[in-house]
């Protein structure tokens, strides 16, 4: 079981609201957080700003998890979930050429027990957070050490963190995703396997291995 310690936070200076992947505009409380929940031991754990875990699940974009596992390590996808409400995502609301979180609140962020590679870029042990600049023809992943945070913006010094990047190509899908969200896919008896993104008609994998 997961288990969460909550510690108090100082913000220094303002968050910003943009029209960001899952930005949820006037949904968004962009007050100051009042709590972290962060891994506790050996725990993987999902990274909260403001208020409980509880709380995180049940806002406009909830927070969400994907498990995932790899060679004998384990490891963790977090992520809010916007929902399109009739809103054009990709191109849109995710603009094309632009740094973007790929999902809401705080940042996509995969936390690892073990080392790893993930779309190419070799890991060790640890969190990440999970950026992206979406174009219709390729992705560009950006993998940063900065995941303490709230998703945006994502500025220069943000950039500065990061450790990785990988390229993916976006393929169209007949079913319509709602929601979005990352699956995992295992395969080779789950010592291996691709992440996946859905949202609007658009999937977009990358695979993660383990590490040396």
């Amino acid at each position: 079981m997961r288990r969460f310690r909550t510690l108090p936070t100082l913000l220094i200076g303002g968050l910003l609201v943009s029209a960001c992947a899952g930005a949820e505009e006037a949904m968004d409380d962009d007050s100051a957080p009042s709590q972290t929940a962060v891994a506790s031991g050996d725990d993987l754990s999902c990274y909260i700003a403001r208020g409980t875990p509880e709380e995180a699940r049940q806002r406009p974009s909830p927070l969400r998890e994907t498990e995932f596992t790899v060679g004998d390590s384990e490891g963790l996808l977090c992520y809010g979930a916007p929902s399109a409400r009739g809103r054009d995502i990709m191109g849109a609301l995710l603009v094309y050429g632009q740094p973007e979180r790929i999902g809401a609140n705080e940042p996509t962020t995969i936390h690892l027990s073990g080392p790893a590679n993930v779309g190419g870029v070799a890991l060790q042990p640890g969190s990440y957070s999970l950026y992206a600049i979406a174009g219709e023809d390729e992705w560009q992943f950006f993998l940063n050490s900065n995941w303490e945070r709230w998703g945006i913006p994502i500025d220069e010094s943000v950039r500065a963190t990061e450790v990785g990047v990988f390229a993916a190509e976006p393929e169209p899908m007949d079913e319509y995703v709602e929601t979005l969200q990352y699956r995992f896919e295992p395969m080779n008896d789950n010592t291996m396997g691709d992440m996946v993104l859905e949202w609007e008609n658009t999937r977009v994998r990358f695979h993660i291995h383990p590490g040396m």
